[in-house]
């Protein structure tokens, strides 16, 4: 299987010397899962886009400390892109500001959260105890950074993951898309990195409880393993 990851922010100093870039650490994350795939990472922010989508087999979003909702040029191209690969029917999957971005497009309202900044481990319940891996399935916790959100499912979506603080957390749209809020590619480090880059704006309530999370664990490996698999799955024919 071929992969093709927009890359949507820069990782710099200690974060990039540890982890190269966010592309990179989702190569890391789906190799340990056991994927063999040969994939391309473009940055968009820097305006890399391949030629051509046709020979990939799947596309990933990563996150970004942008909003999916900007007017920023790169942004507004990323967006004509993604629209087109929704209406080509590409296999895509979209991770925080991917799966804001994916939603966006397909007509999803997304905005600010009113609540706030989700930070550190974080617990969902899941819904589709169909997808791989997950037959008995009831919650997942994973590690998340955002402060917006998908509000509403977007047309022809089901919905996979959700908390009362975040109503959307997980989609997927038939065997083609499957997007998520939080990060299964973080770390406890990175995580804890983050918690503390935004202290400022968390406040110490939300740092502390943030720190304090990240010694529970968090289950980015076994979202790995499922979407290699979803990705894996031949798509239905057009």
């Amino acid at each position: 299987m071929k992969l093709c990851i927009l890359d949507n922010d820069i990782l710099e100093g200690a974060l990039a010397a540890t982890y190269t870039s966010f592309g990179a650490m989702f190569i890391r994350l789906f190799e340990e899962a056991g994927a063999q795939w040969t994939t391309e990472v473009f940055n968009t922010q820097l305006g890399q886009y391949p030629a051509s989508f046709d020979p990939y087999d799947a596309v990933l979003l990563t996150g970004s400390g942008a909003d999916s909702f900007s007017d920023d040029a790169w942004v507004v191209e990323l967006r004509r892109q993604v629209t087109g690969l929704l209406l080509a029917r590409k296999k895509m999957v979209g991770v925080c500001f991917g799966h804001q971005l994916i939603a966006l497009c397909m007509g999803a309202p997304v905005g600010r959260a009113p609540q706030g900044w989700g930070a550190g481990r974080m617990v969902y319940d899941w819904h589709r105890t169909d997808l791989p891996y997950c037959e008995d399935r009831a919650e997942i916790a994973l590690l998340a950074s955002h402060q917006d959100q998908v509000f509403a499912l977007p047309p022809g979506a089901t919905l996979v993951a959700s908390s009362a603080f975040c109503p959307v957390a997980a989609f997927t749209v038939a065997d083609e898309v499957f997007c998520i809020q939080p990060h299964p590619e973080f770390d406890e480090a990175f995580s804890r990195h983050l918690l503390d880059k935004r202290s400022h704006i968390l406040g110490p309530d939300i740092h502390s409880a943030g720190h304090d999370s990240l010694h529970q664990g968090h289950e980015g490996a076994h979202i790995a393993r499922m979407v290699v698999a979803f990705l894996e799955n031949p798509a239905s024919a057009n």
